[in-house]
């Protein structure tokens, strides 16, 4: 009996063994990860910070790649920003505007550096970043962007004055 205790105690220990080993493996993973998205979005949780005149302004840090990506919300819904400012109007993926209910209207085209595509106007009652609000923003519903990419294009930087200095990008609202 000794011996067959034996051969049960062996076998929950490597059961145990492998169990450690694979949450060790998936707490890793959830690490790395959780390192990666740091590294494409650093402005998870937007930054703000009073300018020496006392306005409110949003410091941006450069992602790993040199893209200023941060996070926001359209009309209440978080989402992650790419700024573009190249961008004419803030560029959104067709499953996001069905997500929020937006309007597709005229078709427009624009040339991008993948060529000519179509997308349709539309307006967003509201953008957040940080602190910064704007209000009534023209937007386009892209059907060929990804789920999550959203170019903060034009039709919102136009309200903020924006200097770069190192990696960072600081936003402040027009006066």
């Amino acid at each position: 009996m000794a011996e067959t205790e034996q051969k049960y105690t062996r076998k929950i220990g490597v059961g145990m063994t492998i169990a450690a080993w694979v949450a060790a493996l998936a707490l890793l993973a959830l690490f790395f990860e959780h390192r990666l998205e740091r590294q494409h979005n650093p402005n998870q949780a937007v930054y703000s910070r009073l300018g020496d005149d006392g306005v409110r302004e949003v410091v941006l840090k450069r992602n790993h790649y040199g893209h200023y990506v941060a996070s926001g919300t359209l009309n209440g819904e978080p989402v992650e920003f790419m700024l573009d400012t190249g961008a004419s109007d803030v560029a959104i993926p067709s499953e996001l505007a069905d997500r929020l209910g937006l309007k597709r209207g005229a078709p427009v085209h624009y040339q991008t550096a993948n060529g000519v595509i179509t997308a349709y106007r539309t307006t967003i009652d509201s953008v957040t970043l940080g602190p910064l609000v704007i209000r009534n923003v023209a937007a386009s519903i892209n059907p060929g962007l990804g789920n999550t990419d959203i170019l903060l294009g034009m039709s919102v930087l136009k309200h903020v004055e924006f200097s770069q200095r190192g990696d960072s990008l600081i936003l402040r609202p027009h006066d």
